[in-house]
Order: structure tokens, then sequence, then C-alpha cells
């Protein structure tokens, strides 16, 4: 399953990391944004709690401000509007040469996988990359106990489905071999319209990273 996961992690890194890492100065410097008389995308981050009186937490990003934004941080594995991979946690996957594979080729279903631990679904259909994962992590530890429990732990898993223009992967990647350009991506998505990006659904939380030309989220 290290393949598939290596997949998730570039997809999933790449737009988290455009929204996350600079939303703190984003937030304080959108309050002093003029009204601009064009249209322009925004990046939206909505993440629910299902706890009990659990808050929900909404960022929201203009697409030509994190590109000016993400250059000034330089802090860990950012720098320069880049994110450096590091390759040691992708189990030497090689997913230059993956996505480059993927992207040559024809619209089609390239992989499904069902096991009891791991539902996973990687396809490419209209200038679209698809990557959908279900984990089912505590499943083998469920099914040794009793049918209850079992039927507990199978319950706790965890469903990510990502969308990503093949466009904004070619951009991600135009940086280098151990390289995201985060910057590349930011502008050949705010020209691509209005899309869903990441969807996660864990014990947990809810989280939603869309791009729209609203200045807000729902």
């Amino acid at each position: 399953m290290n393949y598939f996961r290596g997949c998730l992690i570039v997809s999933f890194a790449a737009v988290w990391a455009a929204t996350t890492l600079f939303a703190g100065t984003a937030l304080a410097q959108s309050a002093a944004e003029g009204t601009s008389a064009k249209s322009e995308q925004w990046i939206h981050v909505r993440v629910e709690n299902k706890q009990d009186h659990g808050e929900t937490v909404r960022v929201n990003v203009p697409v030509e401000m994190a590109e000016k934004v993400l250059p000034a941080i330089n802090k860990d594995r950012l720098h320069d509007g880049k994110v450096r991979i590091d390759s040691a946690h992708l189990n030497d996957v090689d997913l230059r040469a993956i996505l480059d594979a993927v992207r040559s080729s024809k619209d089609g279903e390239y992989v499904t996988v069902e096991s009891r631990e791991n539902n996973v679904r990687v396809a490419k259909k209209g200038g679209y990359l698809y990557v959908h994962v279900t984990d089912r992590g505590d499943w083998e530890k469920g099914a040794s106990k009793d049918a209850a429990s079992a039927g507990k732990a199978a319950s706790h898993e965890s469903k990510v489905e990502v969308k990503v223009p093949m466009k904004v992967v070619d951009a991600l990647l135009s940086a280098g071999k151990d390289e995201l350009d985060l910057v590349a991506a930011l502008r050949v998505l705010s020209a691509h319209g209005d899309t869903d990006l990441v969807t996660v659904n864990d014990d947990e939380n809810i989280v939603r990273v869309w791009v729209d030309s609203k200045n807000a989220s729902d």
C-alpha cells in the first residue's frame, strides 16, 4: 500500500500546504484588502469537528494573495514558494515517473484495490487526476475481538478524496526532483475555475478544500 499512499501524499500535501502554512499571514492581511473590480479565485478550507460542541474552522484566502505570501515564508520544508519532499517518507517511490506515465496515458481507471484494510482508486478522467482512499486501520485489531468490538473498530475509517487538474500536477512538478512548486500550481489553479480539491472524513473531522470565486465559504 506504500505506492498508493505515496500518490496520495503528493496530491494532498500540495493542496494542504498551499492553504494552511500561510493561513495566519493571509488572514491578517485579508482585512486590509480592498474590493477588487475583477473576479478572483479564492482557496477555501473548512474543518468541522465531529465531537460534542465541536468547532468549525473556515479559512478563505485569495489565490492572488497566496501567490505573493508564499515566497515570503521560509520555514522547515517550505522555501521560496516551494516545498521539499522527503523521499524517505515515500518509500523510494518515483512519484514523478508515476505521474508522467498517468499524464501521457489515456483516461481510465488505473488502480482499484479492495482489501480488509484499504480501498484505493486511482483514475484519470477529463483532465483530472482522482485519488480515493478508504483506510480501515483498526479492522484487523477489531476482527480478533468479539463481534460488537469488531463492528465498532470497523466503523473507525478515514476517507480521502482528491481531485487535482493534471495541469496543476504539471505545475507542481516543475520545480525539481525533490520539490513541489506551490506558487506555479496556484497560478494554474487560479485560471482553471471552480473545483473541489480535497475531502477528508474521519472519526474526528470533516475537511474540505476547494476553489471558487466567492470570498466566503459555506
